[in-house]
């Protein structure tokens, strides 16, 4: 199954902490708040995962994913750019060439302690 983590956005209400990091890098506990969404999607099933950023902002995931050098996460990433912060749906709409019949949105700053498989 595949995911997208829509991890765009300013995060204006976290300034002057997001003045110079996405929201989405800040540890939260003992990781970046991104790993939660994640893991929460591996935990479900996923195998390949397409992260949506801005341009600013992008090149940090590809690094976070791409340079873990205890390789924390059994699944591939992808990377798409949302060039103008135009909402969700927009965001969403960015993935249709990587996501098949079923797949599961999640958004980055998103912490859920439930598992998402299905019974």
């Amino acid at each position: 199954m595949k995911g997208v983590v829509l991890a765009g956005g300013k995060g204006s209400r976290l300034q002057p902490i997001t003045h110079v990091v996405n929201k989405h890098v800040i540890p939260i506990y003992d990781q970046p708040m991104i790993y939660y969404p994640v893991n929460t999607l591996i935990d479900a099933g996923v195998d390949e995962i397409l992260v949506i950023s801005n341009a600013e902002h992008i090149g940090k995931y590809i690094e976070l994913f791409e340079n873990d050098e205890n390789n924390k996460f059994d699944v591939d990433f992808s990377y798409k750019v949302q060039s103008e912060p135009k909402g969700i749906a927009h965001a969403v709409s960015l993935a249709e060439q990587f996501v098949d019949d079923e797949f599961v949105v999640i958004l980055g700053d998103n912490i859920i302690r439930r598992s998402l498989r299905q019974n």
